[in-house]
């Protein structure tokens, strides 16, 4: 099983990045797939979820509007799409997996999670 998770880098605030995920090893389209992200000194934090067909994600507060998460399960890849980034948005962005249909109360759950990526950084500074 493997989780590559790829498309970050430093940014301007204000500035887009696509982050994208690609899964091996796994029967993709029988996960939910979710991005978290971690800071320096900070726990883990849900950013966005998204079901098993790739209906309606759902995001965390502090991104709604301006994160998007999307998948194609024909090549097995999960993306992030992050807009009018903020410097409060710099961290290591991390794609999860977890069997089955998307449940809100699991998807924040880190916990949750079958398998995990590797991460990728985001930094956002001028």
């Amino acid at each position: 099983v493997q989780l590559q998770a790829s498309g970050g880098g430093l940014v301007q605030p204000g500035g887009s990045l696509t982050l994208s995920c690609a899964a091996s090893g796994f029967v993709f389209s029988d996960y939910t797939m979710s991005w978290f992200r971690q800071a320096p000194g900070k726990r883990p934090e849900w950013v966005s979820s998204i079901g098993r067909s790739g209906g309606a994600p759902i995001s965390a507060d502090s991104v709604k509007g301006r994160f998007t998460a999307s998948r194609d399960n024909a090549k097995n890849t999960v993306y992030l799409q992050v807009d009018s980034l903020k410097p409060e948005d710099t961290a290591v962005y991390y794609c999860a997996a977890r069997i089955g249909r998307l449940i809100t109360s699991q998807a924040v759950d880190f916990s949750a999670y079958d398998y995990w990526g590797q991460g990728t950084q985001v930094t956002v500074s001028s």
